[in-house]
């Protein structure tokens, strides 16, 4: 390079699943080589499934229209944004105004950015969960606000100890990330839960931003946030149709609160992007349309796959919770010695990868409290998985 990158790049690194998965395109070259199946990837939380046919139908009908193609409101069109306020109110009992306090996205990895570069400034203190999200610490990295981790622990369920919140030096703390159904860990949010986040930050005087994907997986009380009293003066919550509409490859998000946050928000992102593919936003109009069979039949599904995870994790002599929501099974690995400087997960996840051609995710990945951990993914089929499983229990035999 003739110039030196910004600064910025000099505090993040490539995303941990970029790094492995070039790795594991090497690596199936040369297991091809010796005519070995490729490597199963139960790393990311990529679902396999396809979105609800009405969405299919209308992008394929919608996409071949005249006149469609052009670049498309900052706003997202009022149809979207009418039926996610309607898929609020109808599962989470949460009034939103669809002209004022929603603004879609292409997915809420864009609005972690977005939210940090409207909200912080160089230095403003940022509290983000260990373990939690990667995105929230790189991305407050990557407009120099200032990290402040707070620990979510097994033995608390996965909860904040607001005790020990309490007692840390909040001064300069401006904003809170907060992740329930909890991405690594599957920790359930409650009414309760939300009520203490609340309280806290208004008594702090914090934003408080919920990242809240996984509420209808696995799980059959989805919870929002904004459905305390109050939580719109301190709270924003983003959401997607990722997860729960098997849609990650179509980046449609949202964020939600209240109108003044919103604004500000829309500053940026209109600086960022030229809107959201008409027919997509059509499409997903549809899919917000899925009533509770959708749902059901999606998690079971997933609970069919849950017992075979389960089996994995028994293999590797790891403890997890059998009431656990989201895409993933975190398991904790029993005691064991670092090994060259790596984390127990760490050398468990190589172990694994290296030797039995299976991926799992070592959970360092999501911070220090997740060193011990190993998380796999339920974005595979059930054959996939009970290969996964042959795989593991063949390599704890006789890998050396």
């Amino acid at each position: 390079m003739i110039i030196q990158p910004a600064n910025r790049t000099l505090s993040v690194k490539e995303y941990y699943f970029s790094i492995k998965n070039k790795e594991m395109a090497r690596l199936n070259v040369e297991r091809a080589a010796k005519g070995l199946e490729p490597i199963i990837n139960l790393g990311i939380g990529s679902p396999d499934g396809t979105p609800p046919r009405p969405a299919l139908d209308t992008l394929a009908r919608e996409a071949c229209k005249d006149g469609v193609h052009g670049y498309q409101s900052y706003t997202g069109i009022p149809q979207l944004r009418e039926a996610l306020a309607a898929w609020y109110k109808r599962f989470y009992g949460v009034t939103l105004d669809p002209a004022s306090e929603i603004q879609p996205l292409t997915g809420s990895k864009e609005g972690i950015l977005l939210a940090s570069l409207t909200f912080l400034n160089p230095g403003d203190g940022v509290l983000i969960p260990d373990p939690g999200y990667p995105t929230y610490t790189s991305a407050s990295r990557m407009v120099d606000a200032r990290i402040v981790k707070y620990d979510l622990l097994e033995k608390n369920g996965w909860y904040p100890d607001f005790d020990a919140l309490e007692k840390m030096d909040l001064t300069g703390v401006k904003l809170m990330w907060t992740n329930y159904p909890g991405m690594p860990t599957g920790a359930k949010a409650t009414p309760e839960l939300y009520e203490r986040l609340v309280a806290f930050a208004r008594k702090h005087k914090l934003l408080l931003i919920n990242d809240n994907p996984y509420s209808f997986i696995r799980n059959t009380e989805p919870l929002s946030i904004l459905a305390v009293p109050g939580a719109k003066e301190c709270c924003l919550e983003m959401n997607s149709l990722s997860k729960a509409h098997n849609m990650a490859g179509w980046r449609l998000g949202m964020i939600a609160g209240e109108a003044d946050y919103i604004k500000e928000i829309l500053k940026v992102k209109s600086q960022m992007d030229s809107g959201i593919f008409r027919p997509l936003q059509l499409a997903a109009v549809e899919a917000l349309q899925a009533d509770e069979d959708w749902f059901r039949e999606l998690n079971a599904e997933y609970h069919r796959r849950e017992k075979v995870a389960w089996q994995i994790m028994d293999a590797l002599g790891a403890t997890y919770s059998t009431d656990a929501a989201g895409l993933f099974v975190f398991g904790r690995l029993p005691q064991m010695p670092a090994v060259e400087g790596k984390t127990p997960g760490e050398v468990v996840s190589d172990k694994l990868l290296y030797e039995a051609g299976v991926f799992i995710t070592p959970g360092f990945i999501f911070g220090r409290n997740g060193e011990n951990y190993v998380r796999i993914s339920l974005c595979a089929s059930v054959s996939t998985l009970e290969c996964a499983l042959k795989r593991v229990r063949f390599c704890i035999n006789n890998c050396k």
